[in-house]
């Protein structure tokens, strides 16, 4: 079935965004959510990010954090990135350990800016973001983010904005360290990105690039470029299709996804 989308107007997000993704009516959209009509979510949240300021510097709980703090489960994520302009950035742990006092502290006086490790991307790089790891997105970048089907998000800095800070929840499920996931790199098509406890990520021009379907069944595709044809329809940029392992899924020959299971 091709999910539905969701447009989540952001403060960071942009008015600029292509056609592809549907008539915007001038709306700021930071992310668009892509969910099916099921009284249990599925367990794979697909979105689209779109950026013209820096997002909250912020971290996710694991599933055992959130579930002290009443939540079903915590948010790990992986990020592949569509588009960046140039000098774009994305910060993924922090320069050095810091203590909870010391990210407390810097999260208050805005020290923390500083002190997150800022990394230039391109189109092609990727991400996986476990739980506890201190990120932001900068300003410039169009991304996918695969992730648990979870909306849990501790904020700790936020450039002065009006909106709420989650600091004591938020430095105690931190871990404050150099981001040194080998879950990372330049994206490849035809290779396997993730290989988690919670998904399986790969970067493909069709379904024989993907070795094995999982045991649950279901298929996430997120088309890049091109067409993908399943049993329920077609898709192309800017949707996403959940399809059986059963589905027969065609690739036109300009096409290109994600698959995630």
């Amino acid at each position: 079935m091709k999910l539905k989308k969701h447009l989540v107007d952001k403060p960071w997000g942009r008015t600029d965004i292509s056609a592809e993704f549907g008539n915007m009516s001038g709306r700021r959209v930071g992310e668009i959510w892509y969910s099916a009509d099921t009284e249990t979510p599925l367990p794979i949240l697909v979105k689209w990010l779109f950026t013209s300021e820096r997002l909250s510097i912020q971290v996710h709980p694991d599933d055992a954090q959130a579930q002290e703090r009443g939540m079903p489960s915590g948010k790990e994520e992986c990020w592949y990135v569509v588009d960046a302009e140039p000098g774009a950035v994305i910060g993924i742990g922090t320069k050095r350990p810091l203590s909870g006092e010391e990210l407390y502290a810097a999260s208050l006086s805005g020290e923390i800016e500083g002190l997150i490790d800022w990394k230039k991307v391109s189109a092609g790089d990727y991400f996986y973001i476990p739980a506890g790891t201190v990120h932001a997105i900068g300003a410039g970048i169009s991304l996918v983010e695969v992730q648990q089907y979870a909306d849990i998000t501790y904020r700790l800095y936020d450039y002065g904005r009006d909106r709420e800070l989650h600091l004591d929840d938020g430095v105690a499920v931190s871990s404050a360290t150099p981001y040194a996931d080998a879950r990372s790199g330049q994206a490849s098509l035809g290779t396997q990105l993730v290989d988690g406890p919670y998904f399986q990520l790969w970067h493909v021009r069709d379904m024989g690039d993907v070795p094995a379907f999982p045991h649950s069944g279901n298929v996430w595709i997120i088309p890049l470029s091109g067409q993908v044809q399943t049993d329920g329809g077609g898709a192309g940029k800017g949707e996403c299709i959940v399809a059986s392992d059963k589905a027969k899924i065609a690739f036109s020959s300009d096409a290109t996804a994600l698959v995630a299971f």
